[in-house]
C-alpha cells in the first residue's frame, strides 16, 4: 500500500499589503512564534471571519456530518481522500448561515445577494465551478454597491473556496486575504473557530506550494491555538458554553491534526504523522463514534502510515478493523479501504488473500463507477502478480 499523497491546500502568503494579515492579532511567543516569524509570516493572523460567516465551500463530492470533501492531501493509497467533517454548525460551513442577511434587513438589494449566493451554491453542487465563479462576481458587485460588509466577506470567502476547488491556489490565497482584510475591523475573537479553519486552509495552500516553513508554522499555529482553547473551555458549564460548541472546537482540532498528518506523510515524517493520526482518531472516536465514516477513514489512514513504516502486523489490525466497519456501515469508500487491506496483505506476503480482497475492491469500484480506483486496483493486481511470481 504505497501512500500517494495529494496536495494539501490552505494558509495566506505574507507580504500582501492590502490584506495586512497577521498570525492571530498578537505577538506569538516561544518556538512556534519564532519559527513563524523566521518564515516571513506577519505576527498576527488577522481576524478572519465573524463566527457565523462561512468560508468553506465543499471541494468536490460530498460530505460527512455536514462537511465537505476536500483535496487537501492524501495519506491513502492513491485515492483522493476526504477531509474531516466540518464541525456541526461550524462557522465555515457551505452557505450554511444565511442569518448573515436578516430577512427584515432594510438594505436594498440584499435579497438579490442571497439569491445569487444560493445560485452559486447550486452551481458548485452540480460541479459547474465556472458558473459559480461568474455568479459570485455578480454577488460581490452588489455587495460593494450596497456597502454590505458581511456580504462582501461572505462572497470573498466563497470565491476563495471555488478557486481552491479549481486548484487555483495563488488566486485562492489572494481571495482569502481579501476576505481577511475586511474582517480585521470586525469583532471576531482571535481564537474564533472560523479564523482557525481559514488558517488551516492557508496552511494547506503553503503545503501544496511546498513552502514548508510557512506550512509548518500554519499547522502548528492552528493546533496549538485549538489545544489552548479546548483547555480553557473544558470546565465551562453548559449555560456558558454549549456542549455542541465545545464539540465543534474539538472536531476542528481533529481536522487540523488530520490535515497536518497528511502533510507530514507527504514529506516522509512518518513517526510524527503517526502521532497526529492517533490524536485525530481519538477525537473522532470520542466525538463522533467508531462507526462514523470519518472515524473509519482515520483508522484506515493510521494503518497507511504504519504500513509505510514497515509495521505490517499493526497496520493489518487497524485496516482490518476499518474494513469490517466499512462493510458494517456500508461506507461509500469501502472499496478504497479494501484496497488498502489487500495492499497490506501483499506486504505481509499473504498473496492469496490479498488477491481475493483486491478482486472484491475492484468489483465494488466498478459498480460505483470510480474509474480512478478501478485503474489503481488493476495496477496493484499486476504488482501482486509480479510479487507472487518472484516469490516462487
Amino acid at each position: 500500500m504505497r501512500a500517494r499523497l495529494h496536495s494539501n491546500k490552505a494558509p495566506f502568503a505574507p507580504g500582501d499589503a492590502r490584506a495586512r494579515i497577521t498570525w492571530r492579532g498578537r505577538v506569538l511567543k516561544g518556538p512556534a512564534g519564532r519559527r513563524m516569524l523566521a518564515a516571513g509570516v506577519p505576527r498576527a493572523l488577522c481576524r478572519l471571519v465573524a463566527r457565523r460567516c462561512p468560508a468553506g465551500l465543499p471541494p468536490s463530492r460530498t460530505v460527512w456530518g455536514g462537511g465537505a470533501r476536500g483535496e487537501e492531501g492524501g495519506g491513502r493509497t492513491g485515492f483522493a481522500r476526504r477531509p474531516w467533517a466540518r464541525p456541526v454548525g461550524g462557522a465555515l460551513g457551505f452557505l450554511g448561515a444565511f442569518s448573515l442577511f436578516p430577512r427584515d434587513a432594510e438594505e436594498e438589494g440584499e435579497d438579490a445577494i442571497i439569491l445569487l449566493l444560493k445560485r452559486a451554491k447550486l452551481s458548485v453542487v452540480k460541479g459547474e465551478l465556472g458558473e459559480a465563479e461568474r455568479v459570485l462576481h455578480q454577488a460581490l458587485r452588489l455587495s460593494h454597491q450596497s456597502d454590505n460588509r458581511k456580504a462582501i466577506v461572505y462572497t470573498y470567502s466563497m470565491m476563495a473556496n471555488v478557486a481552491f476547488m479549481q486548484g487555483q491556489l495563488d488566486n485562492a490565497e489572494k481571495l482569502y486575504k481579501a476576505s481577511m482584510s475586511y474582517l480585521l475591523a470586525g469583532d471576531a475573537k482571535e481564537d474564533d473557530n472560523a479564523i482557525l479553519e481559514m488558517s488551516l486552509k492557508l496552511a494547506s495552500i503553503y503545503a501544496a506550494q511546498k513552502q514548508h516553513k510557512l506550512a509548518l508554522a500554519g499547522y502548528e499555529f492552528c493546533i496549538l491555538t485549538l489545544e489552548e482553547k479546548i483547555a480553557k473551555q473544558k470546565d465551562l458549564p453548559e449555560d456558558v458554553l454549549p456542549a455542541e460548541e465545545k464539540a465543534n472546537t474539538r472536531l476542528l482540532l481533529g481536522m487540523s491534526l488530520d490535515s497536518y498528518a497528511r502533510y507530514l506523510l507527504s514529506i516522509n515524517q512518518l513517526p510524527v504523522a503517526q502521532k497526529m493520526y492517533e490524536k485525530a482518531l481519538q477525537i473522532s472516536n470520542d466525538v463522533q463514534g467508531e462507526t462514523h465514516p470519518q472515524t473509519v477513514i482515520l483508522i484506515n489512514d493510521l494503518a497507511t502510515v504504519l504500513d509505510a513504516q514497515g509495521h505490517y502486523d499493526e497496520a493489518y489490525s487497524y485496516v482490518k478493523r476499518a474494513a469490517d466497519l466499512a462493510k458494517e456501515t456500508q461506507h461509500p469508500e469501502e472499496h478504497m479501504v479494501l484496497n488498502n487491506l489487500a495492499a497490506i496483505l501483499m506486504h505481509k506476503e499473504d498473496f492469496l488473500q490479498a488477491k481475493q480482497v483486491y478482486k472484491e475492491a475492484l468489483k465494488q469500484a466498478q459498480q460505483k463507477g470510480d474509474v480512478a480506483s478501478v485503474q489503481h486496483i488493476q495496477e496493484e493486481l499486476a504488482e501482486l502478480a509480479k510479487r507472487r511470481k518472484g516469490s516462487k
